[in-house]
């Protein structure tokens, strides 16, 4: 039996999110950030002074590549970790002034590509498009 991997909806879906991946990395390149890093930020420009664990949960990532990401973000001076007041076991992450204004640069690049992929397509369509990729997700590993 074989197999054709270009009709494959999860070899589509892959290659489309490669593709536009690549597309934001050189987008970012001047701000010297990566989609990996933008997913954190932008988790962290919505609920500031978390844990890792939950930012690695938010971000659908597992913890040492949360830690990799981390470690980077605060090297760049975008982040800090401080140590919870009410458990000192916990590590929160806070953004640093630098790494909040990153969201008035950012926001309008990610914006513009996904306009840009999403050329064409009606409001509608774009809806439709998210409701079923978020159900094959859904549906995988029930």
């Amino acid at each position: 039996m074989r197999f054709v991997l270009d009709d494959s909806p999860g070899f589509i879906i892959n290659r489309t999110n490669l593709k536009l991946s690549n597309y934001l990395t050189r987008k970012f390149k001047p701000y010297e950030i990566t989609p990996e890093q933008w997913g954190v930020l932008n988790r962290l420009w919505f609920k500031d002074g978390i844990s890792q664990k939950e930012l690695s949960e938010l971000t659908i990532k597992d913890q040492t590549t949360t830690t990799r990401i981390l470690d980077k973000l605060e090297w760049k001076g975008l982040i800090k970790r401080q140590r919870s007041t009410l458990d000192r076991r916990l590590l929160l992450i806070y953004l640093t002034a630098e790494g909040r204004s990153l969201e008035d640069k950012l926001v309008p690049i990610v914006k513009g590509v996904l306009n840009e992929a999403l050329k064409g397509f009606t409001p509608e369509e774009i809806q439709l498009i998210k409701s079923l990729l978020n159900r094959i997700y859904n549906n995988v590993g029930k």
